[in-house]
Order: structure tokens, then sequence, then C-alpha cells
């Protein structure tokens, strides 16, 4: 009837866990007028007393014993595809079920009186759920007010991950049996079968930054993710951020061999932070040299996004939503996505890693934005879209790009973990472009966020091979308008004349106009004092917009694809399925 005795680590499991589910026991009175109808009632309730006593009987383990005709049936209508592993008796809501358990699901049914003539009055309706869904199982116990250990045994909990539109949320099913040996095999047995899942993690190493957007990051993990994560048994390692670098040097020099993963509580900085961070520690074991023209290595851990910021452009393209517990559930669950990554890389030293870059319009929005860090962050970014909007001015550069169809695909070598290619220095497979571009854009990814819910790159996907270089050339001010907020609609945001989009493989930007931004924000500014400084000072440097981040680069530019450098928790999605959200400054 009982099973033979069990790994020392199920066991442990199972007297760690009886204290971590509980409910408050009821304190109110019953009242005396109930007394005559709970008489009543127990009169009418002889057959379901007698159902109520099979609730408590031990489980019976498949194979130990026989079970009768109508049983054997029911096991057949369950188990087609799988093999029992252990049957019993809960109550469900407010029913006994009969129940039982699989490889792959957990299968339940109502226990229905037979009639007289023997048989049963309907067909028992079956309902089940996949183990693949269930993502933790804990022991659920009624404790008093004020009661932390102990407390009467109610049965055990299954917490399944439910997808509900674009959203993944948890949902719990309660199994209610008071017998200690019955819920102990089922847990038990429930918590080797969980632990089978090999791409699901057990310890993650996390990175919180409190400063991101309205300063919501740590409530965020503290109340929406920290809880799912200890459900689901996940140690998490997790370090508040002090200031901008803090997660790449701790990437940089700490032990990461105990991890399943790395998560990330912030908004796109703090992604592209951590996601370079991850990619040039893997370099760093692999002994690559990043002052030189090298092929990188893929990361060896995943990474989990938690949107926390303003726009999660990367969390919305892997997640379809801003929504931190759909993000915690493709953790939890172990979603893997690969993703290509870019290399930003000047006079042949590697600046760093990152999914997307925006030179003119896009980079001056942002060091104009970087020099206003004392605005709210939505004024901020309104005020200097319009500053940069009413100076508009295009950029005299050029553009030097390596279409897709004239490179051969990179191979995955599985021994190195490196990706093999030809050599891409071949200057007669290079298009090169000389003119005025009023915004450059090159996207690995397609850049899904609620202000552009088919992307800034629609044409592009996570890990397609190829980048989306998308040139904004001279115009007017009234005809640029009109292209940002095609972004927003449902209209081609590229159907304008002075807008062109290419598929590529490497783009080199190299600026030809003498002045520098601080030359602009001179003009703009009239005269130059401390508070309007600008953030680049040096003579001929240019600010370009990578994920978010601001980085300044004095020469040429060039950006590389590499596929599938990345691994990120979470699936693909062709459209952010969210409400839209349109910017008011345009």
């Amino acid at each position: 009837m009982f099973e033979s005795p069990l790994k020392s680590n199920a066991r442990n499991a199972w007297s760690e866990s009886q204290e971590e589910l509980s409910e408050t026991e009821p304190v109110s009175p019953v009242s005396k007028g109930n007394r005559g109808k709970k008489k009543k009632n127990k009169r009418q309730q002889p057959q379901q007393q007698k159902n109520e006593k099979r609730s408590v009987s031990a489980p019976q383990l498949c194979g130990e014993e026989s079970f009768d005709r109508e049983d054997e049936q029911s096991e057949k209508r369950y188990t087609d595809y799988d093999e029992p592993i252990v049957r019993g008796i809960f109550q469900i809501g407010k029913k006994s079920h009969d129940v039982l358990l699989t490889s792959m699901r957990v299968t339940w049914s109502p226990i229905q009186p037979e009639t007289p003539t023997g048989q049963s009055e309907t067909l028992r309706r079956t309902e089940y759920v996949e183990l693949k869904d269930v993502f933790g199982v804990k022991v659920k116990r009624r404790r008093s007010a004020g009661q932390e250990t102990g407390g009467t045994l109610l049965g055990i909990t299954l917490f399944q991950c439910k997808k509900k539109g674009p959203k993944l949320k948890d949902h719990a099913i309660h199994f209610n049996n008071m017998s200690v040996d019955h819920c102990e095999i089922w847990f038990k047995k429930l918590k080797e079968i969980l632990g089978g899942f090999q791409n699901r993690p057990k310890s993650l190493k996390v990175f919180v930054n409190p400063a991101s957007h309205k300063k919501e990051a740590y409530q965020i993990y503290r109340d929406d993710v920290a809880p799912l994560f200890q459900l689901a048994d996940i140690k998490a390692d997790v370090t508040i951020t002090e200031r901008k670098g803090h997660a790449l040097s701790v990437l940089k020099e700490s032990n990461l061999d105990g991890y399943d993963g790395v998560v990330v509580v912030g908004g796109d900085g703090s992604v592209a932070e951590v996601a370079h961070g991850l990619l040039l520690r893997a370099q760093m074991d692999a002994g690559r040299d990043t002052d030189s023209m090298f092929t990188p290595v893929r990361a060896t851990l995943p990474l989990g996004l938690i949107p926390a910021g303003s726009t999660d452009v990367v969390a919305c393209s892997v997640h379809g939503i801003r929504h931190p517990v759909t993000a915690a559930m493709h953790i939890i669950m172990g979603h893997h996505q690969e993703v290509d990554v870019c290399s930003f890389s000047s006079l042949g030293r590697l600046l760093r890693f990152g999914f997307s870059a925006m030179f003119g319009f896009g980079g001056r929005t942002l060091a104009l934005a970087e020099r206003h860090r004392w605005m709210p962050p939505g004024q901020r970014r309104e005020f200097a879209v319009i500053k940069t909007l009413a100076n508009l001015k295009p950029e005299d550069c050029e553009l030097s790009y390596l279409p897709v169809k004239k490179v051969q695909t990179e191979t995955l070598d599985p021994v190195k973990n490196e990706y093999l290619k030809d050599d891409m220095e071949e200057e007669e497979s290079w298009t090169t472009t000389r003119g005025l571009f009023l915004n450059v854009s090159i996207m690995a990814i397609p850049c899904l966020c609620s202000m552009a819910p088919r992307g800034l790159a629609p044409n592009t996907r996570l890990n397609n091979g190829s980048m989306a270089l998308i040139t904004a050339g001279n115009t007017s001010r009234a005809e640029f308008i009109k292209h940002l907020k095609r972004y927003n609609s449902v209209n081609n945001q590229f159907s304008f004349s002075f807008v062109e989009t290419q598929t590529v493989w490497a783009v080199r930007l190299r600026p030809r106009s003498q002045s520098s931004w601080s030359d602009d924000i001179a003009e703009d500014n009239g005269e130059y004092d401390s508070k309007n400084a600008p953030i680049i000072s040096s003579e001929g440097a240019y600010p370009w917009n990578v994920d978010g981040d601001l980085l300044e680069v004095p020469s040429e530019l060039l950006i590389r694809l590499h596929p599938q450098l990345l691994t990120l928790f979470g699936v693909y999605i062709e459209e952010a399925e969210e409400a839209h959200i349109k910017c008011s400054c345009i």
C-alpha cells in the first residue's frame, strides 16, 4: 500500500514545505440559530459521510493493488498514453474526486453515487492539468491567528501557469485530504516529476535597479516576482545596484557557476548593461581579445527581463506585454528564446554589445534628456523630443552596409560554442552612400513597445540572422513628424520617399561634419553655463542611443550582427498586445 523509501532530498523537501502554505483558521463563533438546521442536515447526509470517510484513505500506488471494474475503465480513459503512478481520493471544491497522477498530468473526476440499477447517473466530468504547466506544489495547513508553525493539515496545492490573452498568470488548485501519509506520498511524487524539467532554473542571480523609471523596481520584485520564485523553489541571490556600471562589475568579477540564469529588474538601460556584462564575461572566460576584430562566443547563462522602465522595448519584444508576472512566469517555466545581438566597435576596439542603436535624431534626443535628469522621466523625454525637433538638423555622414544576401550564413560550432563565418572585411562587398540623414536606426530585434506596437523595426525578428537598417533622409520638419507619428498607427511608417530600409549584416557609419554636439548645444542656448553644460564635452564626439543608453563615439562606428548570441527567457512575439500609448509631444 505504501511506497518504498525515496531519496533523502525528496523527503527533506516534504519536511521543509509542510509549513510554507497556510490558511488562517476562522475565529467567529457559530450562531445559535443554526443549530437546528445542522441537526437536520446530519440526517440527510449519511451517504455523503460515507464518501467523506474515503477522502482520508491512503493512496493506491498503481501496480500494487488491483482496481475494480469501474476503476479500470476510468483509468483507461485517463491514461490512454501514459502509465499511472499513484491514485487517491481528494476533495476539490465541495466534492470528493477520484484523482490519478501520471508522469504527464493530474486527472480528476467527481465521485457520484450509483443508481438502484447499479449504474452511474451521469458520465463523470473529467478534468486535468498538464504537469508541464505546473511550477510548484506546497502543503496546505490551517493555522490560528498568530500561529507560525504547525497547524491542521488540509491537503496539497498545485500552482499552475495559465495563459490569459497575452498574459501568463499563476493559478492555485487545492486538493484537500487530511491524511498525512496520503499527502506525503503525493507531495514527493509530484516533487520528483517537477524536478525533472531541465530548462527550469533552480538558482538565479538577480539585479534590481531601484532608480529605474518611477523608482518602483524593488517594489515590483518584492511584491510580484519574489513570491512566485518562492513558490517555484527558486533560490534568488539579489543585488540592489547602487550606480551605473555596478551590475557590469559584479558580472565580470563574480563566480557564476552556481547559477542557472541571470535576471534584471529595470528598464532598457539596465537590460543593456546586464546583457553586455553577460556577453563580456563569456568573452573573458573564452580568452577573447576584445581590442581586436574577434568572433564572440555565446553567453552560457540565459537572461530574464522583468520590465520596470518607461518603454522596455527588449522585454516587450520577448513577452509581448509589459507585465512583471508574465515575465516572471517565463523565467520560472524555463521558456528560452535565442536572440541576435550586435557588437559596437570603434577603431578596432569593442565598445559594447547591444540590440539596437540610433544616430541623429534618436541620439541627440537622448543626449538632451540625459542633461535634464532632474526632470521627471515623462516630462524629460517629451521636453527632449520637442527641443530636438525645434532644432532639427541633418547629419552629414558616410554610411556603408553589408547586405545579408552577400554574406554566407554563420554556422554554430557545438564544440567551441561559437559561430564560424567568412571574412567580412571585403571592401567590394560593402555598399556605401554619402549624404544628409535626420536619423539612422540599426536594430537586431523588432523593438516592440506601447508607442510602437508593431515595433520600431517590424521587418526584422528576434533571431533571423539580420539587422534592419532604417534611414530617414533630409526633409522638412513637418514630413519627419508625420513619419514619427506613423509608428503608433496601423499605417506604414516607411512609405515616405525620404525613408529607406535595408536588411543588413553589418553597418559602418562615419560622420563627416566638423561640428560636434557641443557646438549645436552652444548655438541653441546662446550662452554656455554650468547648468546647461552638454553631456558630451569632447571635441568631435557624437551621441548614439544604444538600447536607451547614451554612447559617445568620436569617430566611425562599426556595428556587426552575431546570430543567436544570447538566450532570453521568453517566447517569439509578432506584435505587442497592449494598449497603444501616444506621445503627447508630437
